[in-house]
């Protein structure tokens, strides 16, 4: 059976008492997406919240990977915020008036807030790749400050409820 297992491409480690806790552990993701959802969803921009659903799934994917721990997973957003808030902040500072050098700008500074994040998260050890996508979607999309707060706020109880649940879970990857 494993060997059919493997030809049709899936995980070599689907067996059948394996399938119970792959299950749990997608499930446990589309509840705790399904929360940050109903809170979130309401007062922020999709791709903001996008970016966490790609955190979800390394949280609940790979539990005990490096990049899904509290520390990469909170700091990583930190930096994201920082940068995307900065270049979004240094974009507006320009006060490009026309429409082809206002679009250039948006491209360059999304960049730049991109590039930032991931320097920052390499230099501080808190590297998360979907917080680089927070910090371009800060850049492209407009937000407030209440914005930035549901984002922590979603991250860091994404954070938690991982960590209560973490002793049943196993790295699906």
């Amino acid at each position: 059976m494993p060997n059919l297992i493997t030809r049709l491409g899936l995980d070599s480690r689907l067996r059948r008492e394996n399938i119970r806790r792959y299950a749990l552990q997608c499930s446990l993701a589309a509840a705790v997406v399904l929360i940050l959802l109903m809170v979130l969803d309401a007062v922020t921009q999709t791709v903001l919240i996008a970016a966490l659903g790609a955190s979800v799934f390394i949280a609940f994917a790979v539990p005990r990977s490096l990049h899904s721990s509290p520390r990469c997973l909170i700091g990583g957003y930190l930096a994201g915020i920082l940068a995307g808030s900065l270049m979004a902040t240094l974009n507006i500072a320009f006060d490009f008036s026309d429409v082809v050098t206002a679009h250039a700008s948006m491209v360059v500074f999304g960049a730049l807030a991109t590039g930032l994040a991931m320097f920052l998260m390499v230099v501080t050890k808190t590297e998360h790749p979907p917080a680089a996508a927070l910090a371009l979607g800060l850049m492209l999309n407009e937000w407030s400050l209440l914005t930035l707060v549901v984002v922590i706020v979603g991250v860091v109880a994404l954070s938690i409820c991982k960590q209560l649940v973490l002793p049943i879970l196993m790295d699906l990857l």
